[in-house]
């Protein structure tokens, strides 16, 4: 359903730092609400071994494993909370088929004993994974979400995450997906489907920004990047 407000000047106006309180806008009304308290989740999805398969196809962003290292490390280093997702998937022959190595979680971003691991069948992180009662439970009421890929599984839950009325960030910047034809036959690049996935959240679902505007607006607060957990 489309917006029936007016369109903004820039569509990256809305969120430019600090984008930790960036408005959002669903149907022509501004969301606005407090800073979460306690921390914001980092939602880390399928970042498994079968996503670095080369029979994927081209991807984009080479640096979003790093991006997503350095919130990971800023999250610990706050104490706060990080989920874990994986994809259990249902299809023979996937990537993240259950029991071989590509259903593992990449070393670099393994989660600790102390961080919440989800298991889903579906793209959406929420659908019967419990995942929303334990955000509830733990008064959380902020994600930042990261990972893969793009159209697919971090949209699919940030749109719910949207929905159900947590205040949602995805990093563009700690997210990538690959080529995909579209529905006409034409061939998209990456770099295409990533940006019109994330146009398809921002103001609607999510506010977007990249991996530098989350930890520098956490500084300009003068907490430092772990502040941006807050």
């Amino acid at each position: 359903m489309p917006s029936t407000g007016s369109p903004p000047s820039s569509p990256r106006s809305r969120c430019a730092p600090p984008v930790l309180r960036c408005p959002r806008t669903r149907y022509g009304r501004a969301i606005v609400s407090p800073r979460p308290n306690p921390p914001r989740a980092l939602v880390i999805i399928d970042m498994q071994r079968g996503i670095q398969d080369p029979k994927l196809g081209p991807r984009n962003n080479p640096e979003a494993e790093a991006n997503i290292a350095r919130l990971l490390a800023a999250w610990r280093e706050a104490g706060a909370p990080v989920v874990h997702v994986r994809h259990v998937s249902r299809t023979p022959g996937s990537v993240f088929w259950p029991g071989q190595a590509g259903a593992e979680f990449q070393a670099a971003l393994a989660p600790r004993d102390d961080e919440h691991v989800v298991e889903k069948n579906v793209p959406d992180a929420f659908v019967t994974t419990g995942l929303e009662r334990w955000l509830h439970v733990r008064g959380i009421r902020g994600v930042v979400i990261v990972g893969v890929i793009t159209n697919n599984s971090v949209e699919a839950t940030a749109r719910t995450s949207g929905n159900l009325g947590f205040e949602t960030v995805v990093v563009s910047d700690a997210a990538f997906t690959f080529d995909k034809r579209d529905y006409a036959g034409t061939l998209r690049s990456a770099d295409e489907v990533h940006a019109m996935s994330l146009a398809n959240l921002e103001g609607e679902y999510a506010a977007i920004a990249t991996t530098a505007e989350l930890l520098q607006a956490a500084s300009a607060e003068g907490g430092g990047p772990a502040a941006a957990a807050r």
